[in-house]
């Protein structure tokens, strides 16, 4: 993914798209590259537009993890909990008085 997006900041720089161009920028930011990944990247995305390297950009996996599942509905009848403790409710006690 940071290849891609390397990619998408040397085409808005107005920059051509090579090995050079990226890993200058990958290095900018501490970001450790591999020549033979990179190389293939550059290979796919020289011919591509703006518009499909956004389109690809936004189906690649950014390795935020999701959610827990939802669980499933109870089937017997009951009705479903959250799996949340249920919160008690505090009385208020009268305070005593000191005399």
């Amino acid at each position: 993914m940071h290849y891609v997006v390397a990619d998408l900041l040397t085409v808005l720089g107005g920059s051509e798209i090579n090995v050079a161009n990226i890993k200058r920028i990958l290095d900018s930011v501490g970001v450790e590259s591999d020549n033979d990944k990179l190389g293939k990247v550059v290979s796919e995305l020289t011919a591509r537009t703006l518009k499909s390297l956004l389109q690809k950009l936004a189906i690649m996996p950014s390795g935020g993890g999701g959610g827990g599942a939802v669980p499933a509905a109870a089937s017997s009848g009951a009705p479903a909990t959250s799996g949340a403790p249920a919160k008690e409710e505090k009385k208020e006690e009268p305070e005593a008085r000191m005399n």
